[in-house]
């Protein structure tokens, strides 16, 4: 885990669930990472892809959510 530097722009406060199978409409058990500004990178319908890093995760995004998300201004 890294934190705040250089070429970071913070997106605010992220609520985190694990999502159990059958619970709150859920076919599988998956993690949740709500936070309303991540649709103006990521569109709802579009997928990515997670790796795990040192201290969390991180989001691999392709070409038109890059542009999105090197366009945003927080």
């Amino acid at each position: 885990m890294s934190g705040p530097g250089e070429g970071k722009i913070k997106l605010g406060k992220a609520d985190v669930y694990i999502h159990l199978k059958g619970k709150s409409g859920a076919s599988v058990t998956h993690v949740d990472i709500e936070l309303p500004e991540l649709n103006e990178i990521i569109k709802s319908g579009e997928n990515t892809y997670v790796g795990g890093k040192r201290g969390g995760v991180f989001l691999g995004l392709k070409k038109d959510m890059i542009n999105r998300a090197e366009r945003f201004k927080k």
